[in-house]
């Protein structure tokens, strides 16, 4: 049974990944209501928070449906993630999750996310600064290391074990690799077989199918996975490895309504949330899996993909509804 500090999180849980616009409250309620064990918000940087810029703040919006949920925050300064984890902690979240492994340039640049890789000692301290700074479970996410000669993910899970790191999550690849290549779980499960290691290690990277899942519990040895991109537009992602993992069989897809009903309550919810505008456009990356498999459906995604009022979005659900009436997924 795995625990992220006083919390059970179950045998193999399953964690939905903080993804930059996609693990909205939205998004995370549906995740949940398939099977996600935890949930992470989107990541929210420490410098925006003290700041008061509105669109990191928006970020800390939480629900008790959702719980367990961690709050991600990124950032290299020490004054800025301590305050930053002061404001954090009123929104009352069960976790605080620290990001050491977004990879994208405009992060990686100011030595947060991926970047603080190329300063260890750095990333310990921050850690465990935040650690002594909070009562709640402070957790991690990472990569490997910053490329293929830097990886050196053994010792530092174990420096962050030791300065009071509540669970790890790490990505199998490099920052180097950006999301290229296969990800590599072998490192992810030394951590775990390092004798010395006693917290939740979860595994991150390429679980696309459930079998996957398994493999990584069964073959590598992990406490959990933690799901990305297999889930966006897809939250039965998680149900249907909890099927795979209890019975050895393969649910059956969610049928179009299943979809359509999903995809409506995505929009209404993200339009309740985040206004008109900002609830359609960031609604729009998750079409394309919701309804993947239909044939000759280009015609439909580009209405749901380029329409900027919700009321021609709904007008296409519907039409989609009635064009593909049906229709089995396979």
């Amino acid at each position: 049974m795995a625990k992220i500090g006083d919390i059970d999180v179950g045998e193999f849980p399953l964690l939905l990944a903080p993804m930059e616009d996609v693990s909205d409250p939205p998004f995370r309620a549906l995740c949940k209501e398939q099977g996600a064990d935890v949930v992470y918000t989107e990541f929210i940087s420490s410098e925006g928070l003290i700041r008061d810029a509105a669109k990191s703040v928006m970020k800390l919006d939480i629900y008790e449906k959702e719980r367990p949920v961690g709050i991600q925050i990124f950032g290299a300064n020490l004054d800025a993630m301590l305050k930053s984890v002061e404001i954090v902690e009123a929104s009352g979240p069960d976790i605080i999750d620290i990001n050491f492994g977004c990879p994208v340039k405009k992060v990686v640049s100011k030595g947060a996310g991926a970047g603080i890789l190329k300063d260890i000692d750095l990333m310990v301290s921050l850690t465990k600064a935040m650690v002594e700074h909070t009562q709640l479970p402070v957790t991690v996410k990472t990569r490997l290391g910053w490329d293929h000669d830097s990886i050196r993910i053994v010792e530092v899970a174990e420096r962050l074990q030791d300065v009071g790191c509540a669970a790890i999550s790490i990505h199998g690849r490099t920052r180097a690799q950006m999301y290229k290549g296969d990800a590599n779980w072998e490192p992810i499960a030394q951590v775990k077989n390092n004798p010395r290691m006693h917290i939740p290690v979860f595994g991150n990277g390429d679980v696309n199918t459930p079998e996957r899942a398994v493999e990584m519990r069964d073959k590598f040895g992990l406490d959990g996975a933690m799901i990305g991109r297999a889930s966006i537009g897809y939250p039965w992602f998680f149900k249907e490895v909890k099927h795979y993992i209890e019975t050895g069989t393969h649910l059956a897809p969610p049928t179009l309504e299943q979809r359509l009903e999903a995809a409506r309550r995505h929009l209404e919810m993200s339009i309740a949330w985040k206004g008109e505008t900002l609830g359609v456009f960031e609604t729009r990356r998750h079409y394309t899996n919701y309804f993947r498999g239909i044939p000759h459906f280009k015609e439909y995604r580009m209405k749901l993909v380029t329409s900027d009022r919700s009321e021609d979005v709904f007008a296409a659900m519907d039409l989609i509804g009635e064009k593909f009436a049906g229709y089995t997924f396979a």
